[in-house]
């Protein structure tokens, strides 16, 4: 018999929530919108987005395109306050640039974006599915982006799920405990330069905990990285690195108000063979945020980072040093300004986004300009196509039902 492949699986899975949350046992009396706690509910909603982007640097200078996101939930009240419900969403897009009207290129995909179960109860959780994981202090540049790419200036806060299994338990005092293992998840996530191994899982956990007028915790995540995926210095003399490498990252982050917002954030990811300027990453975010009485209030977050990769640990050779300032102003009930620029000081290189959002009743209206260097090198926001590289301008509607 042939194999599934993990792509296979996905699509089984995604149907499969699809499938339950639809053809599960509905009383006659459930509605969409039901204010009973022990009846079955399922809600359907979808958000719809529409863009036109111009930025004169890049190939295709003029891209449009659109995005639908239909999202259906189901819950199963249960007995003693415990609760079983569904979600299942789809990402369907389609991308559309063009030099002039001469040269076109299009692009467009229909691919799961979250597929979860889960059973709840008034201090417990456990999803299961492809689902959004994350967690830290840092907002703009976070060194515990371990399994989303979530980028601060995206109105959508869009990001890929992971496969996987996640239980958090929450204590009476605020402390709680997250555990999680993932399966199955082919392309580098957050700060991955590597893939994971296809037959390997990974796992980890983080604990959370109250102190004073904060919280600190501690993470950690494990799993067997794939040598075939390293880069190769030379291709002429390819090294032979293993073909399953095991790689430990630690993660520790602290939140506090004390006059101001403040907070720290620091990831270490070790390989455990020696694999260049790859076997130890070292990640550290240093940041505050404060609203001044200005108006209606202009709310000014900065953050510091430090990011080094060395092949001995915390060695820091040649480090990369960010900072990203982030201001925020809501001019009215209707309409918000923000800034958001990043510099960075290792190649002397600022990077200015501006955005104006008016918000209506079911629409959102957003203005965004830019200006980077042509050379796009924030960490871990220059995997795919990057049209934000130079300097240009977008329109984007987003619809909410």
């Amino acid at each position: 018999m042939g194999k599934i492949n993990h792509t296979t699986n996905r699509v089984l899975i995604f149907t499969l929530v699809w499938i339950l949350a639809i053809l599960s046992p509905i009383p006659l009396n459930a509605q969409f919108s039901s204010n009973s706690s022990t009846q079955n509910k399922i809600t359907f909603k979808g958000q719809l987005s529409a863009y036109t982007h111009y930025n004169p640097n890049n190939q295709y200078q003029w891209w449009n395109g659109a995005r639908y996101i239909p999202q259906l939930n189901y819950q199963v009240p249960g007995k003693s306050k415990v609760l079983l419900d569904f979600e299942a969403c789809a990402n369907i897009y389609g991308n559309l640039g063009m030099d002039g009207f001469k040269y076109f290129n299009a692009e467009g995909q229909i691919k799961p974006y979250r597929a979860w179960a889960r059973i709840s109860a008034n201090q417990f959780e456990l999803r299961a599915g492809l689902q959004k994981i994350n967690f830290g202090s840092a907002s703009m540049l976070r060194p515990l982006m371990w399994f989303d790419q979530v980028d601060p200036r995206d109105p959508l806060q869009l990001t890929d799920g992971v496969w996987g299994v996640l239980g958090r338990y929450y204590f009476l005092n605020n402390a709680n405990i997250w555990i999680w293992m993932l399966y199955s998840n082919d392309n580098p996530k957050g700060w991955e330069s590597v893939t994971t191994h296809s037959s390997s899982p990974e796992f980890g956990g983080r604990v959370q905990y109250p102190a004073g007028k904060g919280e600190v915790a501690f993470s950690y995540h494990h799993r067997i990285a794939d040598g075939r995926s390293l880069p190769q210095n030379n291709i002429w003399e390819p090294q032979n690195y293993p073909d399953k490498i095991a790689e430990n990252r630690i993660g520790i982050d602290a939140k506090f108000d004390w006059v101001v917002g403040w907070w720290a954030e620091a990831s270490w990811t070790n390989m455990r063979e020696d694999t260049g300027l790859l076997t130890n990453q070292h990640l550290l975010n240093l940041g505050a945020d404060y609203t001044f009485a200005i108006g209606n209030g202009l709310t000014v977050t900065y953050e510091q980072l430090i990011a080094s990769f060395d092949r001995k640990p915390f060695q820091f050779k040649e480090p990369i040093t960010f900072s990203a300032i982030n201001a925020m102003y809501p001019s009215g009930l209707l309409d918000r300004f923000s800034i958001i620029t990043y510099f960075d000081w290792t190649n002397k290189s600022p990077y200015f986004f501006i955005n104006w959002q008016r918000q209506f009743n079911k629409l959102t209206l957003n203005l965004m300009g830019y200006s980077n260097p042509k050379e796009y090198r924030i960490p871990s926001q220059n995997r795919a196509q990057n049209l934000f590289a130079g300097t240009g301008i977008q329109l984007m509607l987003i619809y909410n039902h």
